[in-house]
């Protein structure tokens, strides 16, 4: 690991100057993705800002939905009575995500802005485009079986790894950042970005600006669920994921609102499941077709083929359990 100063932020305005002016320094909180990024050779800021003592704790409840603060503890969120009550699917994720011991230590923040799990990134004696631009990808030639089937490019395969990300992106939540002049707001779907030409660039947010807080606006009529498909039952990343926000009346869904983790580049909005479920009844039929749906673009890699099937039963799983729940048991088994 190379050497690095350390400084306790005072104030946001601050530690956003300090950032600011000097492009190798980084805010901390806490730290459980920068600090193997550093200690891997990928990352070496030469200063390391502590926002922790910063007032971005707060579980915020307004009539307008939820602000939830950017140093909020992944364990606080996910085990909030409230937050469990009116959005199950953010509680959901969070409880599936890493180990009880890092969700203790991360931070929400922190969370949306974690690198890629590719360990061809993570290893500096490999190519990859991400940490150096124009040098080549080492996934696409190499072991791929957790890479993107949606939305990658031939500069990049990776997939976002955060559980976190996929809720939001089916309540719609906005990112408040904040910068030297102000505070602005970018609806998730546009903050993360894809590879294209620029991996590097995985986020709309600029050096010096911070993120702090995510806000959720308020959904009373729909009921949300998250499923988590990986390798093994705990500290694991996704092989696939599927978050499910449901409208229903009299057993026809009248909205539905769909993201796919662990195939992309970026939480996946599927845009086409969602129009397509759209005044349709619940039942195993209208599931299977929506699955197939969600995966008629699916572009595999040479060892993930099999993520097009697995997202087609974990789509089915959770529209099953959301619907079965919102028909009151019901459902059409």
């Amino acid at each position: 690991m190379q050497p690095f100063s350390y400084a306790k932020a005072v104030s946001k305005e601050a530690a956003i100057a300090t950032v600011e002016q000097d492009k190798n320094a980084t805010f901390i909180a806490g730290g459980t993705d920068l600090l193997g990024l550093m200690k891997d050779g990928v990352k070496t800021p030469s200063k390391l800002v502590d926002i922790n003592s910063l007032p971005l704790a707060n579980i915020e409840f307004q009539d307008s939905g939820i602000r939830i603060g950017a140093v909020c503890k992944l364990s606080d969120v996910a085990f909030h009575p409230k937050v469990q009550e009116f959005y199950p699917v953010i509680a959901q994720a969070l409880q599936q995500s890493a180990s009880p011991q890092l969700r203790n230590m991360a931070t929400v923040g922190g969370n949306l802005l974690q690198r890629v799990r590719c360990g061809y990134f993570r290893d500096p004696v490999f190519p990859c485009n991400k940490r150096t631009p124009d040098i080549g990808c080492s996934a696409i030639p190499g072991y791929n079986r957790m890479h993107a089937i949606f939305g990658a490019s031939e500069h990049c395969i990776a997939v976002n790894p955060s559980d976190l990300a996929v809720a939001l992106m089916v309540l719609d939540a906005v990112i408040c950042i904040q910068g030297v002049e102000q505070e602005h707001r970018i609806a998730i779907d546009d903050f993360y970005l894809l590879p294209d030409e620029t991996p590097e660039k995985e986020t709309l947010l600029q050096p010096g600006e911070l993120i702090v807080a995510v806000e959720v606006p308020y959904l009373p009529k729909r009921r949300s669920y998250y499923l988590k498909i990986r390798d093994r039952a705990a500290y694991e990343f996704a092989l696939v994921s599927v978050a499910v926000a449901l409208e229903v009346e009299q057993e026809i869904i009248k909205s539905a609102r769909i993201a796919f983790g662990g195939v992309a580049p970026k939480p996946w909005r599927a845009w086409e499941v969602e129009e397509f479920l759209q005044e349709k009844p619940i039942n195993t039929a209208t599931f299977t077709a929506a699955a197939e749906v969600a995966v008629k673009d699916a572009k595999p890699q040479a060892h993930n083929e099999f993520k097009i099937e697995l997202l087609k039963r974990a789509l089915i799983r959770a529209l099953s359990i959301v619907g079965v729940e919102e028909a009151g048991g019901r459902g059409d088994k």
